[in-house]
């Protein structure tokens, strides 16, 4: 097993330009293989090491946000279901502000593009949503690569109290505010 790894190690490191290139389009494309997030990222942080693993990481991230944009405009249809399904899970008035949506993208459980829709419900345009993406794709590649094999190997007892933890922190980080529409509690007579 250790000698098939080192020669994967091997061909990695003589592919030059192609392997990163074929990583990054791994992440675009794990989506429609159902591939977790996690496991890309920890791919990355073993075959790449921590810096070029997490940049790796982060610029397929990047691609796969703007991938869901793309999508997300071209079929408007699609996009009014999910935000249908956000609102009726989470509520009309529920908010997260950037740090809450940085945090929840630390959780291997929480579907990626959740977040993805979070972050186009606050854009104006794709520049803007481009650059909130960044923000919120830079712990979970960074973390994912460099300790992600080690949280993994954690005991059940630390890895909860690691998930509680980002909980407490995601509760206590969030907007406090609630807002309500006019619509809401007045109807026009027509």
């Amino acid at each position: 097993m250790e000698q098939s790894l080192d020669s994967i190690q091997f061909v990695i490191e003589e592919s030059g330009w192609l392997a990163p290139l074929f990583f990054i389009l791994l992440h675009v494309l794990r989506q429609i293989f159902f591939i977790p997030v996690i496991l890309v990222c920890l791919l990355g942080g073993y075959l790449f090491g921590v810096f070029y693993g997490t940049i790796y990481s982060l610029v397929g991230l990047i691609f796969t946000s703007l991938a869901f944009y793309i999508i997300a405009k071209k079929f408007p249809k699609v996009t009014t279901k999910l935000f249908y399904l956000k609102k009726k899970y989470f509520g009309s008035y529920h908010r997260m502000s950037l740090v809450q949506m940085m945090i929840i993208r630390l959780m291997p459980f929480i579907h990626f593009h959740l977040i993805s829709l979070y972050l186009l419900e606050i854009s104006k345009n794709v520049r803007e949503y481009t650059k909130y993406s960044f923000y919120a794709c830079i712990p979970p590649a960074f973390v994912f690569t460099a300790f992600g094999h080690m949280i993994h190997e954690l005991p059940l007892v630390l890895s909860l109290t690691l998930v509680g933890l980002l909980f407490i922190a995601f509760t206590f980080i969030g907007k406090k505010e609630v807002t309500y529409k006019w619509s809401d509690f007045f109807t026009a007579k027509s």
